[in-house]
């Protein structure tokens, strides 16, 4: 790890991952892996037999798709933006009640 960086213990699908980040990342960092944890879920559904990498790459283009949209939408008004960040949300406490 950097010099700086604190190591961050991270589960996504049953795996622990260590991660190295800045003090001031960390909330951000977790809030990411809960994310990404509720993404591979959702796309694993109920099928535990579909292969780890296809679930994390699906789950990796679904929320790049995501961000490009908000980013590359020069007219998306503030209530889209919003409504997005809305749904982001439901997903983690979705996610959060597991």
């Amino acid at each position: 790890m950097s010099q700086g960086t604190e190591p961050v213990n991270v589960s996504i699908l049953d795996r622990e991952y260590t991660v190295g980040v800045l003090p001031e990342e960390r909330e951000s960092l977790t809030a990411a892996a809960r994310m990404l944890e509720a993404k591979m879920r959702e796309i694993r559904g109920s099928n535990r037999m579909v292969a780890i990498d296809r679930v994390a790459v699906l789950a990796a283009l679904n929320l790049a798709h995501e961000l490009h949209q908000l980013r590359g939408d020069g007219d998306r008004s503030d209530d889209d933006v919003e409504r997005v960040l809305a749904s982001m949300q439901r997903k983690l406490d979705r996610f959060d009640a597991l």
